[in-house]
This record gives C-alpha cells, sequence and structure tokens, in this order.
C-alpha cells in the first residue's frame, strides 16, 4: 500500500469522496470565478517544518537561476515589434530550483504528488477528466527557493491549464505573490493593453494572494500574469510546485530544463 501523506484529514477528507465532493465544489467555482483558491492549512504544521528543512538541506545542490527575461519566459524579444511591446519588456528574475530527483523518494512532497486520492481531487477541482503524473526527471515535483533580494519576473506559466503550489515557508518579508486574474481573454488574445499595464505597474486589477505555510494554492497561471515580489531578510521563501498533465508520458522541455534546473535531465 503506497504511503499516506501528511494532510490534516480533519479538514481534508481527501480520501473520502462523498464528504470531499461539496468541498471540491466551492474550490471549483473560486478558481472559475477568481482564476485561483486556495487551502489553507492542507499540510500539517509538523509536515510543513520537516518539508521545510529538507528542502533547506538541498539548497547548495539547487540550481541559481538569474536572467531578464519577458512575461513568456523568453530571454530576447522580438525586434519585430515596439520596444513597449510585452515581448520586449525584459524584466529580472532570481531564485534557485530545487529538482525533483533531488528530493528523496520518501519526500512528503513526493508522497503527496504520487498519492491517487490527491490526483483525482485536483482533477476534480480543475475540472479535468484525468490527471498524470509528469514524467519528468526534474520537473514533476520541485521546490523554488527565494533568498534575499530574489523575485521572479511577471510571467504566464506553460501551457499547462493550471498551477499548483504548497507554501513551505514565508520570507521574513516581501515575497508577495502577486495577480493580474484573466490578463489573456481567450486562445490567441494576449489583451495587449491590460498585459502592459500590468508590466508598467499601471493597472488597478493586480491582487495579492496571501499565503501561509502548509496552504495549497491553484491557479490559472497559463492565463494570468503573476509574480513574487522582492524577499527581504534572512529567511528563505520556500514553495513546492506540482506538475501534472492531461496525458501520460509528458517530459520536459530541455531547454527549458536547462534554464531553469541547469541540466537537461
Amino acid at each position: 500500500m503506497p504511503p499516506i501523506p501528511p494532510i490534516d484529514f480533519s479538514r481534508y477528507p481527501v480520501a473520502d469522496e462523498d464528504a470531499i465532493a461539496p468541498l471540491i465544489a466551492d474550490w471549483r467555482a473560486r478558481l472559475d470565478r477568481d482564476q485561483y483558491c486556495s487551502l489553507p492549512g492542507f499540510f500539517t504544521e509538523k509536515a510543513v517544518t520537516e518539508a521545510a528543512r529538507e528542502a533547506a538541506a538541498l539548497r547548495a545542490q539547487a540550481n541559481p537561476a538569474r536572467s531578464l527575461r519577458n512575461c513568456y519566459l523568453q530571454r530576447q524579444g522580438d525586434p519585430t515589434l515596439p520596444d513597449d511591446h510585452p515581448r520586449n519588456i525584459l524584466m529580472p528574475a532570481s531564485y534557485r530550483m530545487i529538482a525533483a530527483d533531488l528530493l528523496p523518494e520518501t519526500s512528503h512532497l513526493k508522497t503527496l504528488y504520487q498519492w491517487e486520492p490527491f490526483q483525482r481531487m485536483v482533477a476534480d477541482i480543475v475540472g479535468a477528466d484525468r490527471l498524470y503524473p509528469n514524467e519528468d526527471k526534474l520537473q514533476p515535483v520541485n521546490v523554488i527557493c527565494y533568498g534575499e533580494g530574489d523575485q521572479s519576473a511577471w510571467h504566464f506559466d506553460s501551457t499547462n491549464a493550471f498551477t499548483m503550489t504548497l507554501m513551505l515557508q514565508a520570507a521574513e518579508a516581501g515575497g508577495n505573490f502577486e495577480m493580474a486574474p484573466e490578463t489573456r481573454i481567450g486562445t490567441g488574445d494576449e489583451n495587449i493593453p491590460y498585459m502592459t499595464e500590468v508590466l508598467n505597474r499601471t493597472s488597478d486589477r493586480v491582487i495579492s494572494v496571501g499565503r501561509a505555510p502548509g496552504e495549497l494554492t491553484i491557479f490559472r497561471g497559463c492565463n494570468a500574469l503573476h509574480r513574487v515580489s522582492t524577499i527581504e531578510g534572512g529567511q528563505d521563501r520556500l514553495m513546492a510546485v506540482f506538475v501534472y498533465e492531461d496525458m501520460p508520458g509528458v517530459t520536459g522541455d530541455p531547454e527549458v530544463n536547462m534554464t531553469v534546473y541547469g541540466r537537461m535531465g
């Protein structure tokens, strides 16, 4: 029998389909309405402490990623477009990435990622018939470490329909998760005026999504520009990221892996 992840089952009866169904309906409605939903205290306090300690011990092996890039995660702009076009607005990003293969198989994060009732719950929240584990060596479950002065640039995530994170440790100050809901209106519509407002910090539609250690958050990172503001103080911000796919057998782009993890796989 596979190990059971250290979820706070008193609040989140994940394995009981009847008990979890009304909660899932509420989370799905929130995701559709707000482009994100958060489940505070999803992991037990003890498990969060252990996972954060595990990540901190791997920090020296994490890949230091530092770059100027646009919101499409590209390092070069497009000379055929105006200088103020979002593709030509390059912003600094810096952090450290702990790849999946560095985490021990006994990690609480891997136990959660591989647990089928959890996969079913997430599929129901995001409206997928089924989700499949990513089969890349580096990507499936990873941890982003932000130290003092680090930040992420405004960006969209990949083509995945959702992004899911679990906060392990907050920074002393800064490190706010900011999001511009529904920046992209739909397929093929980049909504450039709205994007430009966000990138130039003139939009009044940007929201800050507070997250405490142990909180699971699902959001539409492919449609909503988002970033992590600059970290202040000596305590790292540690965030686990879980990557699922809508079909089996998916592995990562070697070029993306090299950029993010410092190796192809």
